[in-house]
């Protein structure tokens, strides 16, 4: 070899090798510059340089991965990004999580005004809404994975993927409106029948159908139970065979509750029944909960703290708790906003600061043997029944009553809701003289009972009910019970608070001015005038609190003016007609106990001061009718049945 070629050779290496000591190692210091910068093993010459360490010496690749996550690199991602540069795969299949995300999103996701996550899954041609945390879409994404890979996924797995579904549902997806039971939208109401294909019951002003996938949303609670498909053609008596109720008037209200259930939105009147052992109370509720809102538990306990109350108005439209001795003071506070609507805030954990939130209205059914309604704001939020006991030649057996409600059940369903499609054609054109406070619940079924009977039967039943539960509430008061007593030799009583508190004590005696119910201080006596001050005005006795002289001294004064016309009329409405003559009277469908002539109260006839007894009457006879048996308009006073026009029941 000629030696200049070997010279020019030799140098070319040389030259080679100094060139490559130039290069800078790219693993060298990779660590350091991970801490500084988390991208830098990413870089197309690091990868390079790590797949191939990988390749050569799999112990200093291990030993440089642990070092590059101290630093903060997301080995993870780095693991991937090696195998893609090598052409190889990453090993690294998609967790179960990963999976479970990904069949998520085969359901419709969206989020309510809480912030809460549900689901629209399509399942055997119909869509059912869970929310996402609840067992029941819990049970359609495991069985989606089972079907996707064979097998289970774990509860890891399943936490992690309904976090990020849930945090899709809230951030990625659209607010809608979730109800229980009945729901409504742009003017229609629906009423969600329970069934597997989860049909409803759509009603507007022209009637009502069957529907399946209704534009709203329903949430199945534990415990609810299916409706039966209504049927049209049925009487709204058969009814009364089922329920021990003694009068027509009882009767219109219980009818008319009902038909308030069936609406989307409060206020909703509490239902009280009270009777004696024997009275058929428990039943009477649940016939009432089974035609409306079945559920596996109709009837419960009262419950002890606003919690479990919560927790009930949740997963259920209507709320029933059976034999109730007495109502604390919070729990009658909490029944008077859960029946006109109003809010309650629970923390979700005792160990976080998150809090569920609850606003909405819902009816509810008590029953007890006593009087259990003693506060006047609750009062005026209830109707009252009185049931009286059934002798017992006229008891059914219970499995027989039962099997003749399942019978008549889909037609007494179909005539409520021929009565609420009336409702929503009359109610924009019904209108009330008076408003009472419950003034969205008259006017409704005010609207509603030109189906059912002739126009101004259930404000005549109403406004009769709510003035004989006035003396029933005063009386359990004993401070307004007292008031009550020390005017009746007085027109006018004047003083402060503590003089008011020593005159009421004296009257009612120191047997009940030591009980716990009687108040400790002139300042709790002011309170309790104040909650009693509108039962005692329906009873002719104003409450005034003033100030009198340069002191400013705090004055109670108490005028006794003239007793209050009872709360009768004021439906607008043309006469009423004739009841049809096919109307039964109640005591052919009762098959409870024969009705009978009942003293609820006294009246006082004229000027001449006599005092007769007002019996339960009939609603069914027109004004028109009872004007032409020539009732005297002039008359100062009257009792409320004949300023109604209802005639006595002999």
């Amino acid at each position: 070899m000629n030696p200049d070629a070997i010279i020019e050779a030799d140098q070319l290496i040389a030259d080679a090798i100094e060139g490559a000591e130039e290069i800078p190692d790219p693993l060298a210091g990779l660590a350091e510059k991970t801490a500084a910068d988390p991208g830098a093993p990413f870089m197309p010459e690091a990868l390079e340089a790590l797949a191939a360490l990988k390749a050569d010496n799999r112990a200093a690749f291990e030993t440089l991965r642990s070092q590059l996550k101290k630093a903060g690199c997301r080995v993870t991602s780095l693991d991937d990004a090696i195998a893609e540069e090598s052409g190889a795969p990453s090993g690294r299949g998609p967790t179960q999580a990963d999976i479970l995300i990904g069949l998520a999103q085969a359901a419709e996701l969206f989020h309510t005004a809480d912030g809460a996550g549900f689901a629209d899954l399509g399942i055997n041609g119909h869509r059912e809404t869970w929310p996402i945390r609840a067992r029941g879409f819990r049970r359609w994404l495991a069985r989606c994975f089972f079907d996707e890979t064979g097998g289970a996924p774990s509860s890891e797995a399943l936490q992690s993927a309904l976090n990020v579904i849930e945090a899709k549902a809230h951030f990625d997806a659209p607010e809608r409106q979730v109800h229980i039971r009945v729901g409504g939208l742009d003017g229609r109401l629906y009423l969600d029948l329970g069934d597997d294909t989860w049909r409803a019951v759509e009603i507007d002003a022209t009637g009502w159908r069957v529907i399946e996938n209704p534009p709203v949303r329903f949430r199945r609670a534990s415990g609810m139970k299916p409706m039966p498909i209504p049927v049209g053609g049925g009487s709204i008596q058969t009814l009364h065979s089922f329920l021990n109720v003694q009068s027509d008037a009882d009767f219109v209200l219980v009818v008319a509750w009902a038909l308030a259930v069936l609406r989307n939105r409060g206020p909703y009147p509490v239902i009280v029944l009270s009777g004696e052992q024997g009275s058929a109370k428990s039943t009477f509720s649940a016939i009432l909960r089974a035609l409306l809102d079945p559920n596996t538990a109709p009837l419960r306990a009262l419950p002890r703290e606003d919690r479990d109350l919560f927790i009930a108005a949740s997963n259920g439209h209507v709320l029933a708790f059976d034999n109730v001795s007495g109502l604390p003071a919070w729990i009658s506070d909490t029944l008077c906003r859960l029946a006109t609507g109003g809010g309650f805030a629970v923390r979700q954990l005792y160990s976080d600061q998150d809090e569920v939130l609850f606003d909405a209205a819902r009816p509810v059914i008590l029953n007890g043997i006593e009087d259990i309604v003693t506060r006047p704001d609750l009062a005026d939020r209830a109707v009252f029944l009185t049931l009286e006991p059934i002798p017992e030649e006229r008891r059914r057996p219970e499995q027989e009553l039962w099997a003749a409600f399942e019978l008549e059940r889909p037609r007494l369903l179909g005539v409520l809701l021929d009565a609420v499609a009336r409702g929503l054609a009359e109610l924009p054109r019904t209108k009330l003289d008076r408003l009472p406070r419950m003034a969205d619940f008259a006017l409704w079924a005010t609207a509603c009972e030109t189906a059912i009977w002739p126009s101004g039967t259930f404000w005549s039943a109403y406004c009769s009910n709510r003035d004989e539960s006035v003396d029933g509430v005063i009386d359990a008061d004993p401070i307004a019970a007292a008031v009550r007593a020390v005017m009746t030799t007085r027109t006018e009583w004047t003083g402060t608070a503590s003089e008011l508190l020593g005159a009421l004590a004296e009257m009612a005696g120191e047997r009940v001015a030591k009980a716990k119910t009687w108040p400790d201080s002139p300042r709790a006596l002011a309170g309790r005038l104040r909650r009693a001050a509108t039962f005692l005005r329906k009873i002719g006795l104003d409450l005034g609190f003033e100030r009198e002289g340069r002191a400013r001294t705090r004055i109670i004064r108490i005028t006794t003016g003239q007793t209050p016309a009872p709360e009768t009329g004021g439906a607008q409405s043309s006469a009423s007609s004739a009841p049809p003559a096919n109307w039964p009277k109640a005591s052919s469908g009762n098959s409870f106990a024969s009705p009978r002539l009942r003293t609820v109260g006294t009246f006082v006839n004229g000027s001449a001061g006599e005092t007769g007894a007002t019996v339960r009457s009939n609603p069914l006879i027109s004004n028109a009718e009872t004007d032409a048996d020539g009732a005297d308009a002039s008359q100062p006073h009257q009792s409320p049945l004949e300023n109604t026009g209802w005639r006595a029941r002999l």
